[in-house]
């Protein structure tokens, strides 16, 4: 009983490494917005995390020239999904939101998830309803500036809902391929995929109407290490810490000690960037972070999404 208990919290503390390195890539994130595209930053961080994952195909006995074509189109609808929502991110704060409010907003995939969930046939907790009015508030508390504005929705806040809709996609799309592939070999798959069409649209969206930008975008030093942190750590380094830690521990418990990244983001974002809150957005912060507690709380009857 002492080892099982001894067990779970390393797995416990493996998950907990894992959030803080997630959390300090939005603020790599908001570093890398001022000086790289979107497209480029996120082709070349995810082919990085890609060839990463490479070595690690053969101690699951993988070969990328092995890997089956129906599994390969698993990967392919993976790292669309995964392409597709990295995109809003980056672009969301590329256009101002600060890393503390893009890690929330993101968060929100945990209470969207089992609610779409119900159009392809699972059960969803109960829980999650005031979970969603929770969070709902929430949002309203964050990205809405004074009630005399009215209901309006800034350009960033609009970005990183739709990608949040969009992760959660792509957790319900990896959820279903995991069952037949190997969970490396579709971790390498889609980041390749994502990078592929990251660097195309990259190349007619930034590279073409402007070279000489292009290129200077990425002789900083600072745009380096932000991909090569989101590229190596995030991505790589994060994905192993998450499938060593989770394979000792309740899934439940896994993704609420893992939803703590949205924690981590703000406090990196203050202590690193200096970005600050004011009481409102902090209250609202809370509210989501609550929503998503909720929304995690195991209940018979229901698939959890791992």
């Amino acid at each position: 009983m002492a080892k099982i208990r001894s067990k779970q919290i390393q797995s416990s503390l493996l998950l907990l490494l894992a959030s803080i390195v997630w959390g300090g890539a939005f603020v790599a994130q908001s570093l890398a917005s001022n000086t790289v595209g979107t497209f480029t930053f996120n082709g070349i961080r995810f082919i990085i995390g890609g060839i990463c994952l490479l070595p690690f195909l053969r101690g699951h006995n993988v070969r990328p020239s092995k890997i089956p074509f129906h599994k390969l189109v698993g990967g392919i609808i993976c790292g669309t999904a995964l392409f597709l929502a990295s995109t809003f991110q980056q672009a969301g704060i590329a256009l101002g939101a600060g890393a503390g409010e893009a890690g929330f907003l993101t968060a929100c995939y945990i209470v969207l998830v089992p609610i779409i969930g119900l159009f392809i046939g699972r059960k969803c907790s109960p829980l999650v309803w005031p979970a969603v009015v929770i969070a709902l508030f929430g949002l309203y508390l964050l990205c809405i500036a004074s009630p005399a504005d009215g209901i309006k929705l800034s350009s960033a806040d609009l970005a990183l809902l739709m990608c949040a809709i969009l992760f959660s996609v792509q957790i319900l799309c990896v959820d279903h391929y995991a069952t037949i592939m190997s969970p490396v070999a579709l971790a390498c798959v889609q980041f390749f995929v994502s990078g592929v069409f990251s660097m195309l649209a990259a190349f007619f969206f930034e590279f073409l109407p402007d070279p000489d930008a292009w290129i200077s975008s990425l002789s900083s030093a600072n745009s380096w290490i932000a991909i090569l942190y989101t590229g190596i750590f995030s991505c790589a380094v994060g994905y192993t810490l998450q499938a060593v830690g989770q394979r000792s521990l309740n899934p439940a418990l896994a993704s609420l000690i893992m939803s703590l990244e949205s924690v981590f983001s703000s406090i990196f974002g203050w202590l690193i960037l200096h970005q600050t809150m004011s009481g409102k957005e902090i209250v609202g912060c809370i509210l989501i972070f609550s929503s998503v507690i909720l929304a995690q709380i195991p209940y018979k009857g229901t698939k959890e999404i791992s």
